[in-house]
């Protein structure tokens, strides 16, 4: 028996061997001497002067990144858009080079920036990180034409192909469902992890179609493949029609099975939600700007500056599955990588890439947001419920 564990059988032992008469005791004794060996006189003594349990020291962490490292990586974090800790890493490289120039950092403070984990990353910034957690939710509604002559994606797309996206809605109505209001329409393609973005007033066919042609012309790779929700704004005559005259392969995902379309929810979140909330936009002045930051500087920033992670395969470990991601990239990292992608169409976002600062296409984000901010319909927004409440 260990030590550790001799001690943990005293400290059980001690509390009945103190309450009962002495024939009872020595029963007691008999086996606790058994069990560890101990002198009888010695165990005597334990069962009477139990010693009291050793407080454990714990391990205090030698401080390897002072305050000046952690100030520069916040301020990173932060005009990056507080993106996760493995993506911040792979960032770094493309934003500390104009890091240098806006923060004056020494060569000393950048090799430990690189040097840094993840998980030293996530510790680093925890006190500044205890905000986020609202609720998602949308307002589109099951379409029952045309479902069953457009057949479920169950198995995986080609994502080696570029061109093969997912389509999702998300919905700017603020508190109330009734009137028109607008949508922004998310694709998303599952082999580089490019995202479009277009703003749509009202969920009609003809406005999707006509966003959807403008969101194809826009892709640096042909687009050969959607795949949607039950929505009625997809699943319908036009958007069929529109992908057959472009040969395009058109499925859709099985009902109340978010699943199916993770990969568009997520950009749902960080593409849309995480940016505008949950606020009413339904006037044309929003319509216009909207689109005009989700063609411009959003449209940069996400694509060419922020790197993000794919699912390589899953692993069963005991009663926890275990997930494996790929090194984190930018779409235009992929996107340069691969064969099937016009390389000089590639080429050329890449020198854009590189005159373009990351803390400038920031504060023109913010900029942009501001003024769509005071274009919402505050009397239909969440927050001017709660102000009100």
């Amino acid at each position: 028996m260990s030590p550790v564990s001799r001690r943990e059988l005293l400290l059980a032992v001690f509390p009945r061997y103190r309450k009962v008469g002495r024939r009872e005791k020595a029963l007691i004794l008999d086996g606790f001497c058994a069990a560890t060996g101990y002198h009888r006189k010695y165990a005597i003594h334990l069962l009477s002067h139990p010693p009291e349990p050793k407080p454990r020291r714990r391990r205090v962490r030698a401080c390897r990144y002072g305050p000046p490292v952690m100030r520069v990586l916040s301020k990173i974090w932060e005009a990056a858009g507080h993106p996760w800790s493995v993506r911040l890493k792979a960032l770094l490289p493309l934003w500390l080079p104009w890091a240098r120039q806006r923060l004056k950092i020494s060569s000393e403070i950048e090799q430990q920036l690189l040097a840094m984990s993840p998980r030293t990353m996530d510790r680093g910034l925890r006190p500044i990180k205890r905000r986020l957690g609202r609720r998602l939710y949308g307002r589109t509604k099951p379409g029952s034409l045309l479902k069953h002559h457009i057949p479920l994606q169950t198995a995986s797309w080609a994502e080696a192909r570029p061109g093969f996206t997912e389509i999702d809605l998300v919905s700017h109505s603020g508190n109330a469902a009734s009137g028109e209001f607008l949508y922004s329409l998310n694709v998303t393609d599952l082999a580089t992890t490019w995202v479009e973005t277009r703003a749509v007033l009202g969920k009609g066919q003809t406005g999707i179609i006509q966003v959807l042609a403008e969101i194809s012309q826009a892709l640096p790779f042909p687009l050969r493949g959607l795949d949607s929700d039950n929505g009625s704004e997809f699943i319908n005559q036009h958007l069929v029609r529109f992908c057959q005259q472009r040969q395009i392969q058109f499925t859709r995902s099985r009902p109340y099975k978010k699943d199916d379309n993770a990969h568009i929810e997520q950009k749902n979140w960080t593409h849309v939600r995480k940016l505008l909330g949950w606020d009413r936009y339904d006037s044309p002045q929003a319509l216009e700007a909207l689109n005009d930051l989700y063609q411009n500087e959003l449209r940069l920033m996400m694509n060419l500056f922020q790197p993000t992670v794919k699912l390589e395969r899953k692993e069963r470990v005991g009663s926890r599955l275990r997930r494996h991601y790929s090194a984190a990239q930018t779409p235009l990292d992929r996107l340069l990588t691969h064969p099937e992608v016009d390389l000089k169409r590639a080429q050329r976002l890449r020198k854009l890439r590189e005159s373009l600062d990351p803390f400038e296409l920031s504060k023109a984000i913010e900029r942009r947001l501001q003024r769509i901010y005071r274009l919402a319909n505050s009397r239909l927004s969440p927050n001017a419920a709660a102000k009100a409440a």
